[in-house]
């Protein structure tokens, strides 16, 4: 999550490989473990600029799409979800738990 959100708010411009490190938190084989999976999952693009590897976000739908279905089944379950009673402008009148996360 920490790759994504750093990717979505970089932009269409993306991120250099140690950028995105700094950025994420994340770094070294772990970061190149999760590049690849992002990248095979269609989410990320990574393009070799001269020396340097820029990471960007691609699939904003596909994004926003998971994230709407993460929040969904946020405390699903749980007998107490400690975001009750906090609304967005987005909320939706669908949400069975009383409370939107966006």
């Amino acid at each position: 999550m920490a790759v994504l959100g750093a990717l979505v708010r970089a932009g269409p411009d993306g991120l250099s490989i140690g950028q995105l490190g700094a950025r994420s938190g994340i770094t070294g084989s772990t970061l190149t473990h999760h590049m690849k999976i992002l990248t095979q999952a269609g989410l990320v693009s990574q393009q070799k600029q001269g020396r340097s590897i820029i990471c960007a976000a691609v699939a904003y739908d596909e994004l926003r799409d998971l994230s709407q279905f993460l929040l969904r089944n946020c405390c699903a379950d749980s007998d107490h979800c400690a975001h009750e009673g906090e609304s967005t402008p987005d909320d939706t009148p669908d949400d069975t738990r009383g409370h939107s996360h966006g």
